[in-house]
């Protein structure tokens, strides 16, 4: 055995549909993978497939105001953390001291389910960021800890403005900048608090408000 094939994740002997239920559980592995921002952030927590299913709900409304591929982006922003099921979220601090093969680690999840020659190139398209396709999905990435992060504003967390100005120097496209900016203009309550039926709380015991 070489250096080389230390390591190598060998799935030949499982048949494709073994391979896909692999997948399914390993990408359950994400809903007990936490983002590790928050302990620096002081309050708030998230796993990373809470991430990924607004970050795609986000990428695919940003795709379809910006005129772009709506599935393509969402599909980019679906698969974006998958490696981290492999090797965890690393944030800024961890990252100045250690480095993950995410690319390695998709190529492997991904190894004899017969999605490799569909969601590679995704990856590598997001990676290089050559597409606006990509660019959205970046920035539906950034939107995403954004709004967690007006959340946390709102609840009392006075760091998070510099954390939200940060994220906001990231964004590389207009259609996400224009959103981000209304999120941060947004209290995040009040899509329910003030929401259609104003009137719900003084109704809420049966009693009719009188003026």
């Amino acid at each position: 055995m070489t250096t080389e094939d230390l390591g190598k994740v060998d799935m030949s002997d499982r048949d494709r549909l073994t391979r896909l239920a692999d997948l399914v559980f390993e990408a359950g592995m994400l809903r007990k993978t936490p983002r590790t921002g928050y302990q620096f952030l002081g309050s708030g927590s998230e796993n990373v497939a809470e991430h990924s299913f607004r970050t795609a709900l986000i990428g695919f409304t940003l795709a379809l105001n910006a005129g772009a591929d709506p599935y393509r982006t969402m599909a980019m922003c679906l698969f974006h953390d998958l490696h981290e099921a492999r090797t965890g979220d690393f944030n800024y601090v961890n990252k100045l001291y250690n480095a993950a093969d995410s690319r390695r680690a998709m190529t492997d999840a991904l190894a004899g389910t017969g999605l490799t020659d569909v969601v590679m190139p995704l990856h590598d398209e997001l990676e290089a960021a050559g597409s606006l396709e990509a660019r959205l999905a970046q920035d539906a990435d950034q939107i995403d800890l954004i709004a967690n992060l007006k959340e946390e504003l709102d609840l009392g967390n006075r760091y998070a403005a510099a954390w939200i100005e940060a994220a906001m120097a990231r964004l590389r496209t207009e259609p996400g900048r224009r959103l981000a900016q209304t999120l941060a203009e947004t209290d995040h309550a009040e899509w329910w608090f003030n929401g259609p039926d104003k009137q719900w709380w003084n109704r809420k015991n049966g009693v009719a408000h009188k003026d």
